[in-house]
């Protein structure tokens, strides 16, 4: 009674594990969630009535206006007309499976790369090729010979403040994608949550502004930056894409909030954004460096780890071949939820590594969460 793609639904685990990390008691390093002190506050003060009908599907003038104006500072030459305003970045890709994806369709990811990806282009069919990944960004060699062999479709990467792994593409690497992804007609899928939250310097040219002739997607949203909950996030796109992007966005919810996205435009044009990103940078800079030196407390025998020049997480890799999927109930049991990095893959494999968030949990916290997660996994391994 169902349709053919749903022997492909896949779960999400995060999800499964934030459930699970609600109880009071739970130190949880799992999810990318951003701290609630950290949020500005929403003030609906002054909104017109008349937002309280349906709007365009495409997203307010006004919003989209800032937002291409943003793109254009960052090196992205886009107008409103680029821009489509999306229910949390999570729907654009939704939007570009369903633009691209049929079943077969071979399709490019850095391993490992965001597991909600995974998650979408598996529902529609995609045959992934997996790119390897290093803290300068994926392994070019390996990345021309997929491109010249597999030719897939498009390519998702996530350039900046990497998820899961946290690294950033250097400029020589961003550069090379580009060149390769106009020779070869790649269409490129750029996913940059995190870029403003940087703390210390790196390259973050988005490859979307070196490109020629590959046809391109770029992915934002104001989750990390702002409220998760309003769910208002955005893509930018060549222009010969967007007639059908915008015509799926109508068959997908018809508009976003029309409130989420007058709140969200009240924040990108206050004249005290700017400072709020620093303060912002400020505060998660100091939880990152407080994983750090806990990390080295208590991991330096157990795993290898580069700290991230931005973003919310630490990508850690043990010493020695184990199953971090299995250890993740004993964790639980002991109170510390964090990522496994299994589901980080596109194809199935063991996995040894995991995922730590540091941007939600407090300063003690962190400590006794990674203090307690070494004593578990250093009794799995024995």
């Amino acid at each position: 009674m169902f349709s053919e793609r749903i022997s492909r639904l896949q779960g999400s685990l995060v999800r499964e594990i934030l459930a699970i990390a609600q109880q009071p008691e739970m130190i949880s390093f799992a999810g990318g969630l951003p701290a609630p002190e950290a949020m500005p506050k929403v003030d609906f003060t002054g909104m017109p009535d008349s937002l309280s009908q349906y709007g365009p599907s495409e997203g307010e003038a006004w919003l989209r206006e800032a937002i291409a104006a943003e793109m254009s500072r960052i090196g992205v030459p886009a107008k409103p007309d680029n821009v489509l305003v999306l229910t949390g970045s999570q729907q654009g890709l939704d939007l570009a499976a369903k633009l691209f994806v049929d079943q077969g369709t071979p399709v490019m990811v850095e391993a490992p790369t965001f597991l909600a990806a995974v998650q979408c282009f598996s529902l529609f069919g995609a045959k992934f090729v997996e790119v390897g990944l290093t803290p300068n960004g994926p392994d070019l060699v390996q990345m021309e010979q997929l491109l010249e062999r597999e030719r897939p479709r498009f390519a998702y990467l996530i350039p900046t403040f990497q998820n899961p792994a946290g690294f950033c593409y250097d400029a020589a690497t961003r550069t090379r994608i580009a060149e390769l992804f106009d020779r070869y007609d790649v269409v490129l899928l750029e996913d940059e949550p995190y870029r403003e939250l940087a703390y210390d310097e790196c390259d973050r040219q988005p490859i979307c502004s070196q490109l020629k002739s590959a046809p391109w997607i770029h992915f934002g949203t104001f989750s990390k930056t702002a409220v998760p909950g309003m769910r208002v996030a955005y893509l930018v796109a060549d222009q010969r894409l967007m007639p059908y992007l915008y015509k799926l966005k109508q068959a997908a919810d018809l508009h976003t909030s029309r409130q989420g996205q007058w709140a969200m435009h009240k924040l990108l044009t206050s004249p005290d954004y700017p400072a709020h990103l620093e303060r912002l940078r400020g505060f998660y800079k100091v939880k990152r460096d407080a994983m750090a030196e806990s990390l080295d407390r208590h991991f330096h025998d157990l795993a290898d780890w580069v700290v991230p020049p931005g973003g919310l997480f630490f990508w850690l890799k043990l010493k020695r071949e184990a199953d971090t999927y299995a250890m993740l109930p004993k964790a639980l049991e002991r109170k510390v939820a964090f990522m496994p990095g299994q589901p980080f893959y596109a194809t199935p494999r063991i996995s040894n590594e995991l995922r730590l968030n540091f941007s939600n949990a407090s300063l003690e916290r962190i400590e006794e969460g990674v203090r307690i997660l070494a004593e578990v996994i250093r009794k799995e391994l024995g």
